[in-house]
């Protein structure tokens, strides 16, 4: 061609590659690439298809801009922790293969685990199952709680509600218990070592006879600590027995399998741990009044023993045998009228002990003895100097009526 502006074509083709060529080629290129031969993918598993050969699906972003086709062999089906099922997020382990008939590349699949919240339940299953073959679940470890303990143990958050019920009902069940708070933070990535700390404070002070480990119920979420090994076996070793109440009913914490005894909240922890002073007042009641009918039937039962023996003596004459049987039932009756009395002797103490106890407790009787109950206009108890001002009507509450007073002066000590 001669035109300036046109340019002269060679009359040689250049090189050029078959399509197996070019498709091994690009082979060649994935499957030598160190990252693809092990690579992590996360993503969304949207449809999935069991052959004989193995299970093929596809993974996509959860917006569904991008996907890639997998597949996971029957030999290696059984060592996959999650099995792929349509709509659940997965992270997978595998390697990149090209396929040359088919001019596709997908991605086979050595690992499946699940992601998000899935990873989590995976991992409490494993260390539920760790704890499980060790023994920490076992039934015949676990302890039963003190019947009558005199000083027990809180471990909860100072700010949770929680701990204000544990103290109302402990309050209301048996006034004048010993009660030792230890804190600890029952939320967060602190809480584990915070409550492991709480429950060693516990063990160091040497007092408690037993242990509650509350919290006031959340989310699932919000509970991990509860899950955590450091903070179950710290339960599981700890020297007193522990009941948790940890107010989840939905979903069981590995410390609440591990610990002696169980329950939902907080304040049924605080029933189980200690009977209320009212029910064994109740309880003593009723066994005096069984001691009382059981010895009744047992004179009436000595007494018609008593008689048969009588008529048996009329009719066989046998004086010197009637003698040795009046005689041998005597002693008994005086035996049991010996156990009697002194059983009676015991719960009247014991019964004693338990109304002096009650009457020291009624804030009346302190009333009686001299002192006075000082409270603001609107009810509330006066407490300190700080809360009051010059003017303000107090009524000041007697063992024998109330008097209305205003206040004048205050001074302050120091």
């Amino acid at each position: 061609m001669t035109n300036d502006n046109l340019h002269e074509l060679p009359l040689i083709a250049p090189a050029y590659l078959s399509v197996a060529g070019l498709t091994d080629y690009i082979r060649l290129l994935l499957e030598q690439d160190q990252q693809l031969r092990q690579v992590w993918v996360t993503g969304e598993v949207s449809s999935a298809n069991h052959h004989r050969s193995g299970l093929f699906f596809t993974l996509q972003d959860p917006d569904g801009t991008a996907g890639i086709k997998c597949v996971a062999w029957n030999s290696q089906l059984a060592k996959l922790a999650q099995i792929p099922v349509p709509g659940e997020q997965l992270i997978i382990l595998g390697s990149i293969r090209l396929y040359p008939q088919r001019g596709e590349y997908q991605l086979t699949v050595w690992q499946s685990l699940p992601a998000g919240a899935g990873l989590q339940a995976l991992r409490y299953q494993q260390l539920r199952n760790r704890l499980l073959a060790e023994g920490l679940f076992n039934p015949a470890r676990k302890r039963g709680l003190p019947t009558h303990p005199q000083t027990i143990a809180v471990v909860t958050s100072p700010t949770a509600a929680a701990w204000g019920d544990i103290q109302k009902t402990l309050k209301q069940r048996y006034p004048g218990l010993r009660v030792l708070f230890s804190p600890a933070t029952v939320q967060g990535e602190q809480a584990p070592e915070s409550i492991v700390r709480a429950i060693a404070r516990v063990e160091q002070d040497g007092r408690a006879q037993v242990l509650i480990l509350a919290r006031g119920g959340g989310a699932v979420e919000e509970l991990a600590c509860f899950n955590d090994e450091r903070v179950v076996r710290a339960v599981a070793i700890c020297s007193i027995p522990v009941i948790t109440g940890i107010g989840h009913q939905r979903d069981e914490s590995l410390v609440d399998l591990v610990a002696d005894v169980c329950v939902h909240t907080p304040t049924a922890a605080a029933e189980i741990v200690i009977p209320a002073l009212s029910d064994l007042y109740l309880q003593h009641r009723r066994r005096v009044s069984a001691l009382h009918v059981a010895t009744v039937n047992t004179l009436k039962v000595a007494q018609n023993r008593l008689q048969q023996l009588k008529n048996r003596w009329r009719r066989l004459r046998l004086d010197r045998q009637v003698e040795q049987e009046v005689d041998r039932i005597t002693w008994k009756r005086q035996q049991l009228l010996q156990v009697t009395m002194g059983r009676s002797e015991r719960a009247k103490q014991h019964l004693e002990l338990l109304q002096h106890k009650l009457t020291s407790l009624d804030p009346q009787a302190v009333l009686q003895r001299g002192y006075a109950l000082v409270r603001r206009k609107n009810g509330a108890i006066a407490r300190s100097p700080d809360d009051l001002a010059v003017g303000d009507e107090l009524l000041i509450q007697l063992g024998q009526g109330e008097v209305k007073v205003e206040i004048r002066e205050i001074k302050v000590d120091g």
